[in-house]
């Protein structure tokens, strides 16, 4: 299985987001993660959907995806052509004692306390899934209460911008 990254401009209409989502579920298609918001162009959105397959699943979903009348273009964010990133909230149980340890877990990844409580810490990290990952897993040690993902969202890298992928 193959993770792909998909960067879709759209229409910013009502409906389009049911569209595109009803598309994937009529066709037994996961979306491992989906972000979605207006450009800088309030008439289009951008959707970056992330989706696993092998190579003949993945080229279906693309081509099924230009056929819908809101999607004006596809682009895959490539790796090494892109910036993806996520944003996690976290909200930590902390004793007295073990609050020092977890902002120092925090402070590594440069991550932010937003809000701290007696009992708890609530914390906001943004990078990458390798980062977000392997932040969650050294708090495995302590009582995770909450977590949230805002799922990948991302953009070529370069000064491209949506007047480009619309004149290709």
């Amino acid at each position: 299985m193959k993770k792909m990254v998909l960067s879709i401009l759209v229409d910013n209409t009502a409906g389009v987001l049911s569209r595109v989502s009803g598309l994937f579920s009529r066709r037994g298609y996961n979306i491992d993660s989906l972000t979605v918001g207006e450009t800088q162009d309030p008439a289009y959105s951008r959707m970056t959907v992330v989706v696993n397959g092998d190579d003949q699943i993945l080229e279906q979903i693309r081509k099924q995806l230009l056929k819908l009348e809101d999607v004006r273009e596809i682009r895959e964010l490539l790796p090494e052509e892109s910036v993806c990133r996520e944003l996690i909230l976290v909200k930590v149980l902390s004793t007295v004692k073990e609050r020092q340890a977890i902002i120092a877990v925090a402070d590594i990844f440069r991550a932010k306390i937003v809000d701290v409580a007696m009992e708890s810490l609530m914390i906001e990290l943004t990078g990458n899934q390798a980062k977000i990952d392997a932040f969650i897993k050294l708090l495995e040690g302590y009582t995770i209460k909450e977590i949230v993902r805002t799922g990948i969202t991302g953009l070529t890298r370069g000064s491209g911008d949506i007047a480009d992928y619309l004149d290709d």
